[in-house]
């Protein structure tokens, strides 16, 4: 009976624990059905579906007349899952993906084999194959042996990501500019916001094999398209700069320099051209030198120095200074000209013409020695204290010292007379002169047009005036034609032509030397270097009725080859000027000048008897992927037809032709 009784006791636990469990089952049923049920199902649908990012295209930049200046375009990173790969679908294909590898990206096929087989021994997951892949070489390594098989069981990675180009190369790169992991910078760089668009998203489920499919037959959110950037830009215009300044460069072997255009009526930038050197003596668009660095002007500031004098009416054009035997000393301190034995006794246009170090100097102390202020203050009364306000980041500060100054001297105001202790940038210098040219009237540079979205304008900028008349028209006139005089007469009639008329000003200074500490903690520097020299011109073309403004500045030329504004920076503008002269209709001017400069090329003569009806310049294709080289064509507004695949080998028009929209481009392909 006890036994029994035990068992009997043993069966009813048992059916109270199996009434318990079957309790809290049915509990826990109930509790994920009902009361956790929608936090379940909703992680269980995260991982089934998705927002899948659909992004936006970004803006193409455009020059004045319709040319694509930079776009985007797609681009792959190529790596490998090696492991996914069996071992003896590895070792069957592993030469055949080699070779594969090797045909398309050069190197040898040994080389592959190599590195595929020390990353299946490490068991690499993610190993770096190529970069920056177009599209139609994506296509072909998609069917390689072993990447056939697929992401799983090929191991084969993709990741696509949008980079920008430039179909006319590298000229105004730095102007055109980029905004990516380097930052911000150029056009890209401050329109940035515009150019950038609205991404979109659909909603995509996970299907078999780890593919995932769009759930409906719309986006949830569509994309918006970024701004397309038209800008100021003439592509003849930045054409002939560029290679006006790099011809300079190379020959003078100079450390960098930059040349910019202007329209003298509206302010709107038609070329600009950075140029630095690299270590290799090669020259690129290093950085943005016109927009950001600001220096001593040298004596293109004189141009500011006689007009203080002029409107002050202490001195004219025709008022005789005394420039002695061409060397004077102010506390202590030597001015020199550069004309041995001086100039004597000349007048103060005179004075500007050679420009006379003596000459501007003893003028500027005599009437303002005891009144700097007055001098400063008609000095920024010109807006030469003012940034210009463009819109490309990282504009230099002007600095004109004033004499309320810790730092003003008893030789400040003299220095300041021809350029020294004063900072601007070569922008900045090119506005006030512009003004000159402009009839007084001070406007901001700009190099954006508008912005349009759809080919639909969605902005527009204008000319914008920062002064009405910065001097009077009286001396004006008598300015502007001392500056024609100083080309036909003066330190720039080296480029003087009778058939064509330009105005400005030379400009040399000696490079300040910053005072620093070398590696063993000595100081070095803090003066003016008599090796290295800042070479510039300032001035406008035509003469009467200027259309256009231009500055040249070239640091560090070699000294034995030429330093001299004259003789560095002013051929530059004078190749500039003669070529728009003779590709623009300025002024139903006519032009039969023979091209006999060293800097005139003859080629150009027949490359402008057709500018006109020509709108495009062909870019280098060869090397590009078949599909990038024909999306940038079909961009530019070409037709294209090509044959073969790969890379392209042929390109029927040569690079840096001139090409009209529409016309048809055959491509040969690898």
């Amino acid at each position: 009976m006890v036994v029994k009784k035990s068992i009997l006791n043993k069966l009813y636990v048992l059916v109270v624990l199996m009434t318990l469990f079957f309790v809290v089952i049915i509990f826990r049923v109930f509790n994920l059905q009902y009361v956790e049920g929608e936090k379940y199902r909703k992680l269980s649908l995260e991982k089934t579906t998705k927002n899948d990012t659909i992004f936006a295209n970004r803006g193409n930049v455009y020059a004045a007349d319709g040319n694509l200046l930079a776009t985007s375009m797609s681009k792959f990173t190529i790596r490998m899952d090696v492991v996914a790969v069996d071992s003896e679908v590895f070792e069957k294909n592993i030469r055949g993906l080699s070779e594969a590898l090797s045909g398309l990206l050069g190197k040898p096929a040994s080389y592959y084999q190599n590195r595929l087989r020390e990353a299946k021994r490490r068991k690499n997951r993610y190993l770096f194959i190529a970069r920056n892949v177009g599209y139609n070489d994506y296509v072909k390594m998609k069917s390689f042996p072993i990447f056939n098989r697929g992401v799983y069981r090929g191991g084969f990675i993709a990741e696509q990501q949008t980079v920008r180009v430039h179909p006319i190369g590298k000229i105004a790169e730095r102007t055109i500019g980029y905004d990516d992991y380097r930052g911000g910078a150029g056009i890209e760089g401050a329109f940035a916001d515009y150019m950038e668009g609205e991404n979109g998203w659909r909603l995509k489920q996970k299907i078999a094999k780890g593919q995932w499919k769009p759930i409906n037959d719309v986006n949830e959110k569509e994309p918006i398209d970024g701004s397309d950037v038209i800008t100021t830009i003439d592509v003849n215009i930045q054409d002939i700069t560029h290679h006006a300044l790099l011809k300079q460069m190379e020959y003078f072997e100079a450390d960098h320099g930059c040349a910019v255009v202007m329209e003298v009526e509206t302010g709107e930038i038609r070329a600009i051209s950075n140029l630095g050197k690299t270590s290799s003596g090669k020259y690129y668009e290093k950085r943005n030198y016109a927009v950001w660095e600001s220096h001593e002007p040298g004596s293109t500031f004189k141009l500011a120095s006689l007009m203080v004098a002029l409107e002050d009416k202490v001195v004219d054009t025709s008022t005789v200074v005394d420039c002695e035997k061409g060397r004077i000393y102010i506390n202590n301190r030597k001015v020199e000209d550069s004309k041995r034995g001086g100039y004597g006794k000349i007048s103060m246009g005179r004075v500007f013409e050679v420009s006379s170090n003596v000459g501007i100097v003893k003028t500027i102390q005599k009437y303002y020695d005891n009144n700097p202020e007055k001098f400063t203050e008609r000095i920024k009364s010109f807006g030469l204290d003012q940034l210009t306000g463009v819109k490309i980041k990282g504009e230099g500060k002007p600095y004109i010292p004033e004499p309320s100054e810790k730092s003003w001297s008893p030789i400040s105001l003299e220095w300041m007379a021809w350029g020294y202790g004063v900072s601007l940038t070569p922008l900045q210098t090119l506005a006030f002169y512009n003004a000159v040219a402009n009839d007084g009237k001070l406007v901001k540079p700009y190099f954006v047009k508008e912005l349009r979205v759809g080919g639909k304008v969605e902005q527009s900028f204008g000319t914008e005036v920062l002064k009405e008349k910065i001097a009077s028209q009286e001396t004006l006139d008598k300015v502007r034609k001392v500056m024609e005089n100083t080309i036909q007469y003066g330190t720039g009639k080296r480029i003087y032509s009778p058939n064509f008329s330009m105005a400005g000003k030379t400009g040399t200074a000696k490079k300040y030397i910053p005072r620093t500490k070398n590696d063993k903690g000595e100081y070095e520097g803090g003066y003016y270097s008599n090796e290295k020299y800042v070479a510039s011109f300032a001035g406008f073309f035509p003469a009467d009725e200027p259309k256009y403004s231009c500055i040249v500045v070239v640091h560090s030329p070699k000294k034995e080859k030429g330093y001299y504004g004259a003789t560095v920076a002013a051929p530059i503008f004078k190749e500039i000027a003669q070529k728009i002269y003779t590709s623009t209709a300025i002024n139903k001017q006519f032009v039969a000048d023979k091209i006999s400069d060293e800097v005139i090329d003859n080629e150009y003569q027949e490359y402008y008897q057709n500018l006109r009806k020509y709108k495009t310049i062909m870019p280098k294709v060869t090397g590009m992927s078949g599909m990038d080289a024909i999306a940038l064509l079909e961009n530019m507004g070409l037709k294209v037809k090509f044959s073969g695949v790969g890379k392209v080998k042929e390109q029927s028009v040569e690079n840096g032709k001139k090409v009209e929209k529409g016309a048809t481009i055959y491509l040969k392909l690898s």
